[in-house]
C-alpha cells in the first residue's frame, strides 16, 4: 500500500470515486450473469437455484449491503439462505462457511493473491471450494466483459474533476480488473491512483492517499454504497450518492450543480443531508421475502 501512502497533493480538493456501479454500468451484469451463476455452479445449488439468485441480488445490489467484497457477501448470502423455509425444505446442504468466516474476520485486504496464500497455508475443502469460485470468476469477468462504458455524465464529471481535484478510484473491486475496465475506456489519465481490493478497504485508501493532506471539507467520496459512504463518515470526508437504479439522474446533477458546492463550500449541511435521505431510502434493510 505505499504508492498510497506517497500520494501527494498537487490540487487543493481530493475526491475518491468508485467504480462499479458507480462509474460503470457494470454492477448488475457482473452480479447477475457472472457472481450468480459461479455460485449456483461451484456450490452445487442448483435445486434453490432462484432462492440463490433472489438473495444473491438483495445482498449484492439492492440493500445496504451493496457493494461489499464478494468474501463477506458470500457468508452473507449463504447465512440468509440458512435461515429461508424453502431451503430448508429441499433439503439442501450449504457450504460450510465457517473456516472463510474465520479469514474474513480478522483480515482487511479480502482479495484473491492474500486468500490464495492462506488456503495453501491453511489447506481446507471448504477454502479450496471458494478459491476456485472467486479464480473462476474474474477469468470469465476478464474474458467476457467488454463494451461496458461509463455513464455520460460519470464520464463528463471525471473529465471536468482533473481540472480542480486529485482524484482516485477507490474500490473493492480487483486491481486487475479497474485498471483495464479505466484504460480501455479512456478515462485511466484523469485519476491520480487506482486503489483495489488488494490495496485493502475503501476507508483504508482513503486513509492512506489524503487524511492529514486536505482539509476534511475539501475531501469527497463518490459511491452507490453504504460501505462508500462509511469510507467518507470513517475519514470525515463529504458523500456525494450516485442512487442505485438512477445513476444517470445522479451524474448529471453532480456535473451540473454538486461539484460546483463542494468547490465553494456549500455542499455539507443541508444539501448532503438531503442527498443521504434519497440514498438511504434506495437502499433497504429487510428482504423482501421477509416483508411479504
Amino acid at each position: 500500500m505505499g504508492y498510497l501512502e506517497d500520494f501527494k497533493p498537487e490540487k487543493d480538493f481530493f475526491i475518491g470515486i468508485d467504480s462499479d456501479g458507480c462509474v460503470f454500468d457494470t454492477m448488475e451484469v457482473k452480479h447477475k450473469e457472472f457472481f450468480c451463476p459461479a455460485t449456483v455452479k461451484f456450490f452445487g445449488l442448483f435445486a434453490i437455484a432462484k432462492y440463490v439468485r433472489e438473495t444473491w441480488d438483495f445482498v449484492n445490489l439492492y440493500s445496504v449491503t451493496r457493494g461489499i467484497n464478494r468474501f463477506p457477501a458470500l457468508i452473507r448470502v449463504m447465512d440468509l439462505l440458512a435461515d429461508r423455509p424453502e431451503v430448508a425444505e429441499r433439503g439442501v446442504t450449504l457450504p460450510d462457511m465457517e473456516p472463510l468466516r474465520e479469514w474474513v474476520s480478522r483480515e482487511t485486504r479480502l482479495g484473491n493473491p492474500l486468500f490464495r496464500e492462506y488456503v495453501k497455508a491453511n489447506p481446507h475443502p471448504a477454502l479450496q471450494k471458494v478459491l476456485e469460485w472467486t479464480l473462476a470468476i474474474n477469468e470469465d469477468i476478464a474474458a467476457w466483459l467488454r463494451d461496458t462504458p461509463p455513464f455520460p455524465h460519470a464520464r463528463k464529471s471525471i473529465e471536468k474533476l482533473d481540472v480542480v481535484a486529485d482524484t482516485m478510484v477507490v474500490s473493492q473491486t480487483p486491481l486487475e480488473a479497474l485498471t483495464r475496465e479505466w484504460k480501455e475506456h479512456s478515462i485511466d489519465g484523469f485519476v491520480k491512483a487506482i486503489a483495489g481490493q488488494e490495496q485493502g478497504t475503501k476507508s483504508e485508501h482513503i486513509a492512506l492517499a489524503a487524511v492529514g493532506k486536505y482539509p476534511p471539507e475539501r475531501m469527497l467520496m463518490i459511491g452507490d454504497a453504504p460501505g462508500d459512504l462509511k469510507a467518507a463518515d470513517d475519514n470525515g470526508a463529504l458523500f456525494f450518492p450516485v442512487i442505485p437504479g438512477d445513476e444517470d439522474r445522479s451524474w448529471k446533477l453532480f456535473h451540473d450543480e454538486a461539484l460546483n458546492r463542494f468547490i465553494t463550500g456549500t455542499f455539507r449541511g443541508e444539501y448532503q443531508n438531503r442527498l443521504l435521505g434519497e440514498f438511504r431510502r434506495s437502499l433497504p434493510e429487510v428482504p423482501p421475502w421477509k416483508r411479504k
